[in-house]
């Protein structure tokens, strides 16, 4: 997703984990908190854990979900120098045993909290 933001100016402004709810819809619904030093959402099985990367000069937003089950999913995010602007780049694996639809919908998902970032960071510079 571009966005019309200097990208080490929109990095800082949006890598710390408590600025995902604000534009995360997954993780708006899922109530994100700190606990005993881990970050921690409710989600529809119970609680799910999140990790995310430390604080860099790279533009890496990375995170690491585990729902509870015992596997964590990696979700790569990157903001990245595009001319003046930045570009916000969400990698989507497959997870096992989805199916197109189910991949096409997380896909459509990760679309529309894109867009919904690049709403807020436009609208409120």
């Amino acid at each position: 997703m571009s966005i019309d933001c200097q990208w080490q100016a929109l990095y800082e402004r949006i890598w710390r984990p408590e600025f995902f709810p604000k534009w995360a819809s997954g993780l708006s619904e899922a109530d994100l908190r700190k606990e005993s030093g881990a970050w921690v959402a409710t989600g529809p099985e119970g609680p799910v854990r999140i990790r995310f990367t430390a604080h860099n000069a790279y533009g890496v937003m990375d995170h690491f979900v585990e729902p509870g089950d015992g596997n964590e999913i990696h979700i790569p995010l990157r903001v990245i120098r595009n001319g003046d602007g930045a570009e916000v780049l969400l990698t989507l694996y497959r997870q096992p045993d989805m199916d197109d639809e189910r991949f096409a919908a997380d896909a459509e998902w990760v679309h529309r909290d894109l867009a919904a970032l690049k709403k807020l960071v436009e609208e409120t510079r």
